[in-house]
């Protein structure tokens, strides 16, 4: 079944795409939910003002993620923690411990979810912590986590 998405479904395609997908998938999830439209010949106007639109949201997000990225690559931010005389800390540095420093020190609001740590931070010292504002814009974050 030809279906017009209507919002962007992960492993599938983005608002605006007409996609071939099983019938029982279009009747059974994407239909119900609203996420997509049966696809016709009538519809591919509204298709292409849909990825028009789509590619205007997407260039404004993709410019601010760099205006972001500028300002947060140049910066160091410094996470004060307790730690033991080996420099192991008391418990551990993750993405939210991270994205509430980039508030109160850089004065920019992220989504946790954007920091990608494979795992949390545990010891003193300097790290590069990647992210990830947008599907072209990624960029390493410098973490000083020094003795509280």
């Amino acid at each position: 079944m030809r279906v017009l998405l209507r919002s962007e479904v992960a492993n599938l395609g983005k608002r605006g795409d007409i996609c071939e997908v099983a019938d029982g998938y279009a009747r059974n999830y994407l239909l119900p939910k609203g996420y997509a439209i049966v696809a016709s010949e009538q519809l591919d106007a509204q298709a292409a003002t849909m990825r028009r639109a789509r590619e205007i949201k997407d260039a404004h997000d993709r410019q601010a993620a760099e205006t972001i990225a500028r300002s947060l690559v140049q910066q160091v931010i410094r996470l004060p923690m307790r730690a033991g005389p080996e420099g192991r800390l008391f418990g551990s540095v993750t993405a939210a411990n991270i994205v509430e420093a980039i508030a109160q020190q850089a004065g920019l609001e992220i989504d946790r979810h954007k920091v990608h740590l494979a795992e949390p931070i545990k010891s003193l010292g300097t790290h590069e912590v990647p992210v990830r504002l947008h599907a072209e814009v990624e960029f390493p974050v410098t973490v000083e986590v020094t003795r509280a």
